[in-house]
């Protein structure tokens, strides 16, 4: 048994055109975020630790969707969300439509640990987060040039309503902004496991670009996107819909814990089999320190790395990286 870590930056339909200048950023994010979490690992941080600590790093980086980065409403705006839980107890945070806090994902651990609920949303949440003295900014932080353009595109595209629970068609990517892969763009998360299999989840969105104000997508929907038990700890990205209809997270675990699956046979089920085609990907290590990454869609920014010396960085699937 050993420590294993994995983390993303959100799964899509990231095309292989997309620019060194949007895909080197983000390598090189995934890279140093990766090493954080690593290195905490290494020093003993308990996992809960460890994924806040990486969670927050890619919510401080404009290139992903989540804290600084975050994509925009239909009407210009904000709302975040990020759920955060232990697997060996089974203690979790949840929050959304937040407007104002910097790093969702310590707010989300300090629901968990300061009060006795789970999720809090919009303004209890926000008055929660300055009761607590964390750090706040103004909403226009978030309002990056970056974001105000992926909204621009998602408009003029005529951006329609999609039921993600349906097999995505031809006709139905030709609805869909691409924008070289920057529309895409996703939740941020991270699994760990350390020595003694203690295990935790942490995720993080900025939500899907254009959606109505109000809308709250899997992230913050504990067994959706974002679960850790005794047997994993699982992160989830891609499209909030298809995932809450999937509760892929906690299927995951489910497959483990029912039908005595492995880490790797229970999430390349989920994924394969849960979810429609082009709308999910999930990170995911086990107590015993196994580690997996999967998805449906084109691509998923991720990285990983075991205490046996296994790592990886990759976008697109293995036999598709340059």
């Amino acid at each position: 048994m050993g420590w294993a870590i994995a983390l993303h930056g959100g799964a899509g339909d990231i095309p292989l055109s997309l620019p060194l200048e949007r895909r080197e950023p983000r390598e090189a994010a995934l890279r140093h975020c990766l090493q954080i979490g690593v290195a905490a690992l290494q020093t003993k941080r308990p996992p809960l630790d460890v994924v806040e600590l990486v969670v927050r790093e890619l919510e401080n980086n404009p290139n992903f969707n989540a804290g600084r980065g975050s994509v925009l409403t239909t009407d210009g705006t904000v709302e975040m969300e990020a759920c955060i839980m232990d697997g060996n107890t089974k203690k979790c945070g949840a929050v959304s439509g937040l407007t104002t806090v910097v790093n969702p994902i310590s707010l989300a651990r300090l629901v968990m640990e300061k009060t006795p609920h789970i999720y809090l949303a919009f303004d209890g949440a926000e008055a929660f987060a300055r009761e607590q003295g964390v750090e706040t900014v103004d909403a226009s932080h978030f309002i990056t040039p970056e974001n105000i353009e992926r909204l621009k595109q998602a408009k003029e595209a005529n951006r329609v309503q999609i039921d993600y629970t349906q097999p995505i068609t031809k006709d139905t990517k030709k609805e869909t902004p691409t924008a070289d892969g920057d529309s895409q763009i996703g939740t941020v998360g991270c699994v760990a496991v350390d020595t003694r299999g203690n295990l935790a989840a942490a995720t993080s969105t900025g939500g899907l670009v254009n959606k109505m104000v109000g809308r709250i997508g899997d992230t913050p929907i504990v067994g959706a996107g974002n679960y850790a038990n005794s047997l994993c700890a699982v992160s989830a990205t891609g499209k909030g819909e298809a995932i809450i209809c999937g509760t892929v997270a906690r299927d995951v675990a489910a497959l483990m814990e029912y039908k005595g699956l492995s880490l790797e046979e229970a999430a390349a089920y989920v994924i394969s089999e849960c979810t429609p085609r082009g709308t999910a990907g999930l990170v995911a290590v086990s107590a015993t320190g196994e580690v997996t990454m999967q998805f449906n869609t084109t691509g998923m920014f991720r990285a990983c790395a075991s205490e046996d010396g296994y790592s990886e960085i990759g976008i697109w699937p293995n036999s598709m990286q340059n």
